[in-house]
């Protein structure tokens, strides 16, 4: 059940996915921390978790107007974090994949201000600095703004063919760093990550921003039975009827990823703004957080 708030009107809302279980990374936490919460509670650089600077990143763009979906058995970890900010914290019941977390916070953002502006924003993710980061995703809402029926989304230029990152082709030249998209690759073999790299291919961050409806849309014409849970949802977020309905309509939702199942059918929508000047890394991995740590402390040692 989400913790709701006053409705605020607002253009810039913020949704921050926080439900993953990082089941790879437990063993790695547990040495680490001496427990085994999901990595976006844990913090790897500073005395802030993943998720905190996520949730700084989403204060930025969107002041307090963002929601948090957590995932179940998460809030023991959740509260203090998300305490004060936002205007919701959502447990899911299941983990069915990003589709459905995206949804469910999507709800909550339609019950409240349907003619919104949201960025989605992954709390699992290392971004640096934050000043550029944030002034490349304020643009992408505003050419959600002016392009109320596309989604933008966030593309960093590839360090390496990474195998379990998906990609992003451009398609047609509009400006400086901003394509539409010709196809998206997910999770290809080293062969076929050189290959997209070579047409220009930018790593999905995951990270865009579109308006309510556009997001809504796309759902609706990819994922339907999903999207039908939904929908019986939105009338009744802060009512009564609120928690049976969220139980009942995941007693059998369907899995659906994001990417692959909405996004991979929704290219004529879709606009690509390339990340310049910005670190990301997508900490799935130890050798990830390792290696970027490693780079951490020798531009540290290097700035001394």
């Amino acid at each position: 059940m989400g913790t709701l708030r006053t409705a605020l009107p607002a253009d810039r809302w913020s949704i921050v996915l926080a439900g993953g279980e990082g089941v790879r990374l437990r063993p790695y936490v547990q040495q680490r921390f001496g427990d085994s919460r999901p990595k976006q509670y844990c913090a790897f650089v500073g005395q802030h978790s993943m998720l905190e600077h996520t949730l700084d990143r989403a204060e930025q763009l969107s002041d307090d107007r963002f929601v948090t979906i957590i995932g179940k058995s998460h809030r023991r970890w959740a509260a203090e974090q998300v305490r004060g900010r936002g205007a919701a914290l959502v447990e899911q019941p299941l983990n069915r994949d990003t589709g459905p977390g995206l949804y469910l916070a999507l709800a909550y953002v339609r019950a409240m201000d349907p003619d919104a502006i949201v960025y989605i924003l992954p709390s699992d993710h290392y971004i640096r600095p934050t000043d550029r980061f944030v002034a490349a995703v304020k643009h992408a809402g505003d050419l959600a703004t002016r392009c109320r029926d596309l989604i933008a989304l966030a593309g960093v230029v590839p360090e390496g063919p990474e195998t379990e990152y998906g990609y992003i082709e451009p398609g047609f030249r509009l400006g400086v760093n901003l394509t539409r998209v010709r196809r998206f690759v997910e999770k290809p073999s080293v062969d076929d990550a050189k290959a997209a790299i070579t047409r220009g291919a930018l790593w999905n961050t995951f990270v865009m921003a579109a308006s309510v409806e556009a997001l809504w849309s796309a759902g609706v014409q990819a994922i339907p039975d999903v999207m039908s849970r939904f929908a019986s949802l939105v009338p009744r977020i802060g009512t009564p009827a609120e928690a049976a309905t969220l139980a009942a309509i995941y007693r059998d939702m369907p899995m659906a990823n994001f990417s692959r199942d909405v996004l991979e059918r929704a290219t004529d929508r879709c606009l690509l703004v390339r990340l310049d000047g910005v670190e990301w890394s997508d900490w799935g991995h130890a050798d990830r957080i390792e290696a970027t740590l490693a780079q951490r402390s020798v531009a540290t040692q290097l700035a001394v």
